[in-house]
């Protein structure tokens, strides 16, 4: 008799614990599956209707490029839109791949942020030869218009121009030459040639602006640190070639923030020093009311929205517009500090 109940309970057990690994089996296959749609988009396992927008970013050197990256995230969650992402981490041969890997995975639509203007052509074409739309964010590129449905991003020639009639007005009264230090941004980009020109487009106008130097600071904040402590070093101050810097125009506040700290760090007085920097990030803005910038100008990074809204009119057979601007101010040293907002990033 015990034998026979010592038999029942071992075939009970053994019949309860290989329901058990069989349940267990299962429950890791359904959770591995969710994690590759997760991590990977799946397409196999999403809703037919849901579109799936590739997109590529070129990195996350800022805080204006993480509050652009979330705000695309953000509206495509609100707008029921798949993403597959990708961190180009400052390599165009990076997007490259990553758009090819889009084009394999018959993604909706693409859109990326172009490190440079050049070298796109043969991916767009490759693109197009597979019928998917290509939207063109932040920064344009030098291609044929055939090869792209549109741009979405800033207007970086008014950007540059808004900076320059800044200073144009700052300076109306000074009789003096004024010399002018630029911390420019990554080369070949065009945010870079279109801020540089829009600038000098107005400072022209007065032959007392001079531009003593140029330097590439690549939009990120440790080399505006590091240009700036070089310049202290081989000038003993804030000087260039022995000529006095009046003013210093960054094409974004990474670097302005970078070299500032440079400032400070070496005691330097640049209170008298004319400070303009462009993308308004909430650091910059502080910088701003402490006075020790006297101008920033707003490159809006919340463009998520607007272009959820282009995937989804592309995607719909419609055309879209060829350039899309977003809105953007100009914050200045007169401005009502007191009504100031936080910027969000």
């Amino acid at each position: 008799m015990k034998k026979t109940n010592f038999l029942k309970t071992l075939i009970i057990s053994v019949i309860s614990f290989t329901i058990l690994t069989i349940l267990i089996i299962f429950l890791l296959i359904i959770n591995s599956n969710n994690i590759q749609s997760r991590s990977f988009g799946n397409k196999e396992t999403e809703n037919s209707e849901k579109l799936i927008l590739g997109f590529s970013q070129i990195g996350s050197e800022s805080a204006w490029r993480t509050r652009n990256t979330e705000s695309i995230f953000e509206a495509a969650a609100e707008n029921n839109i798949q993403i597959l992402f990708d961190d180009a981490q400052q390599k165009q041969s990076n997007q490259l791949k990553a758009i090819r890997s889009f084009i394999v995975y018959q993604v909706d639509v693409i859109a990326f942020v172009p490190i440079v203007e050049d070298g796109w052509d043969n991916v767009l074409q490759e693109a197009k030869d597979a019928g998917i739309p290509v939207i063109i964010v932040d920064r344009q590129i030098k291609s044929s218009p055939e090869l792209y449905a549109g741009f979405l991003g800033e207007n970086s020639l008014k950007e540059g121009e808004n900076a320059g009639k800044f200073l144009l007005e700052k300076c109306k009264n000074t009789k003096k030459e004024i010399n002018i230090f630029e911390f420019s941004g990554t080369q070949n980009s065009s945010i870079v040639t279109e801020r540089a020109q829009g600038f000098r487009n107005i400072i022209e106008k007065d032959p007392k602006f001079h531009i003593l130097h140029s330097e590439d600071g690549d939009f990120l904040r440790s080399r505006g640190k590091e240009i700036m402590f070089n310049l202290l070093a081989e000038n003993n101050g804030l000087f260039y070639q022995g000529k006095p810097i009046d003013v210093i125009y960054s094409h974004n506040d990474s670097m302005t923030l970078g070299f500032l700290d440079a400032l400070e760090q070496q005691n330097i007085d640049f209170s008298k020093t004319i400070i303009i920097s462009i993308d308004a990030e909430q650091k910059s803005i502080d910088a701003l009311t402490q006075g020790k910038l006297s101008c920033v100008v707003e490159c809006n990074p919340n463009l998520g929205p607007t272009l959820m809204h282009l995937v989804q009119e592309i995607a719909a057979g419609n055309t879209i517009p060829r350039i899309t601007y977003m809105d953007e101010t100009i914050f200045t040293e007169k401005d009502d500090f007191s009504t100031y907002t936080p910027r969000g990033y």
